[in-house]
């Protein structure tokens, strides 16, 4: 393999080293994972932006942790990325911004993908975004990733499930990560029960993906999330 090949081409903007809660860490270990290394057929390089954590990019998104998220992108662009991504979905908000800041691609949220699922299912076609916290997914994220159409946009937050509401409640305390698969599957499963119109569904958060086969399986459609857009990216670089 040559060197070229081996070097990282894609640069993963991640939460500050030690900021993920005890549940959250449980997560990161499962294959799929956006922050896991053994997700990828290639590698990746991650860069842990100082001040980036739940409450600075999920709750209450910060223009000062905005700026240092582009002063290490443009360091891993530096160093020979030549694409940027982000290890939440609610980076989305940020865009623009970071866009426009850099000299390569910016990739900063799996909602990315939802105007290209949209016009794949049709007018007729219903999509499902299954969220990490509905209550903090602004119609600005929406927005600021090229969604334009609501209508026959579902979206679940998974705040209120028992398990993965722990992440939130009590976040230095272990999940069951059998029971949060179970949940997962489950909002999934619901959501296409109620709304029989739906063909495909997105997954906006990164901790998600390990579970993308299950729902693919059980419900039969597509689904597209973090990992599917990060091999597409690879696949155009």
């Amino acid at each position: 393999m040559s060197t070229e090949q081996e070097s990282p081409r894609i640069g993963i903007l991640c939460w500050e080293a030690g900021s993920a809660p005890r549940g959250l860490v449980q997560l990161e270990a499962l294959v799929g994972n956006s922050t896991n290394p053994a997700s990828y057929a290639y590698p990746v390089r991650f860069y842990h932006v100082n001040g980036a954590n739940i409450h600075t990019i999920l709750e209450n998104p910060d223009r000062n942790v905005l700026a240092s998220m582009i002063e290490a992108a443009r360091e891993m662009a530096a160093d020979g990325a030549r694409a940027i991504t982000t290890s939440c979905g609610f980076n989305a908000i940020f865009q623009k911004e970071l866009a426009d800041a850099l000299d390569v691609p910016v990739y900063s949220s799996s909602l990315l993908q939802v105007p290209l699922v949209q016009k794949a299912v049709g007018a007729k076609g219903e999509v499902c975004v299954l969220t990490a916290k509905k209550a903090a997914l602004r119609p600005e994220h929406l927005a600021a990733a090229g969604i334009q159409r609501t209508e026959g946009l579902h979206i679940r937050g998974l705040e209120t499930c028992a398990q993965w509401g722990r992440i939130f409640s009590a976040p230095e305390e272990d999940l069951d990560v059998e029971a949060v698969r179970a949940e997962v599957v489950g909002i999934a499963l619901n959501a296409l029960e109620e709304t029989p119109g739906i063909r495909a569904f997105v997954l906006e958060c990164t901790d998600l993906p390990p579970f993308a086969a299950e729902i693919r399986r059980r419900t039969g459609l597509p689904v597209f999330d973090f990992i599917t857009l990060v091999n597409y990216i690879h696949s155009t670089i």
